[in-house]
């Protein structure tokens, strides 16, 4: 076989082009560790239709501090993508590279909903993420929510349509609160408490939850219904709180009467049927 000029000839000819592609090869190596290509500079910018409110480049900065690693051609996006998203106040980031030594980065930034049990927070999402709180605008403008890891998603719904049925009567939702047996407990912003008891629906795989149960909005409907008449019966004396638990009315306790008026109007009923 070796006689043969041909054979020959392709092998010397094959092996002579391996070589050239392992010197290329070699060379685009070395070219694409030459610091001409260390990254000079990252480019953030906000979602379409969005502004960055809470991430900045210094934040930014010091919170990927150290873990950026390779350069424009080396780096591996997916865990700088991972990086970004690691960082205070960011929910997604997508990442391009911008010839030769720029990355641009994309921010969809966390929409702070309400504050969530001790130390995180609830974005509009339903999602739960940790951030520092310090640095919202307004802390006490957001309501608090309380509930089961797990549960966020519930919790932002129920809220929801809480807000919903309140907006009417000029309330809104102030601390929001699922215990882990599925009970609901409301504070509304005059300070009114009130109790809804478990949610039918939230734990249980039959929607209509156990039987004689009423719907966690069927709750509400009754009591917002009853309020125009109830506070006019009630001539504006304060409401501290309400028990909805009950099957065909809800319980009422109600702000002390002034030491004058106590001794003079009898004490009202606190069941309404």
């Amino acid at each position: 076989m070796w006689n043969d000029a041909r054979t020959t000839n392709l092998i010397a000819n094959t092996l002579a082009v391996l070589a050239v592609l392992a010197m290329l090869a070699a060379g685009l190596v070395w070219l694409a560790k030459r610091p001409y290509f260390d990254l000079t500079a990252i480019e953030l910018e906000a979602a379409p239709g969005s502004q960055l409110h809470y991430v900045s480049p210094v934040s930014m900065r010091a919170a990927i501090a150290g873990g950026l690693k390779g350069n424009f051609f080396t780096m591996d996006l997916d865990q700088a993508r991972e990086l970004f998203e690691s960082a205070p106040w960011v929910r997604h980031a997508a990442i391009r590279r911008i010839w030769p030594n720029v990355l641009r980065v994309r921010i969809e930034e966390q929409q702070p909903l309400a504050l969530w049990n001790e130390n995180q927070m609830i974005n509009t999402w339903g999602e739960s993420f940790t951030a520092n709180t310090g640095e919202l605008d307004d802390e006490s403008a957001l309501p608090h929510f309380y509930g089961p890891e797990g549960s966020e998603s519930l919790v932002v719904q129920r809220y929801a349509e809480l807000a919903r049925w309140f907006a009417p009567l000029d309330m809104r939702v102030q601390d929001l609160e699922l215990s882990a047996r599925y009970a609901w407990r409301v504070t509304l912003s005059t300070g009114l408490k009130l109790d809804l008891g478990r949610d039918p629906g939230a734990d249980a795989p039959d929607p209509n939850g156990p039987p004689g149960a009423l719907p966690f909005a069927a709750r509400i409907q009754r009591f917002v219904q009853a309020w125009p008449a109830l506070n006019q019966k009630l001539e504006g004396r304060p409401i501290l709180q309400a028990d909805l638990r009950y099957p065909n009315g809800f319980a009422l306790a109600l702000a002390p009467l002034p030491e004058a008026e106590s001794k003079t109007k009898p004490k009202p009923n606190l069941k309404k049927r």
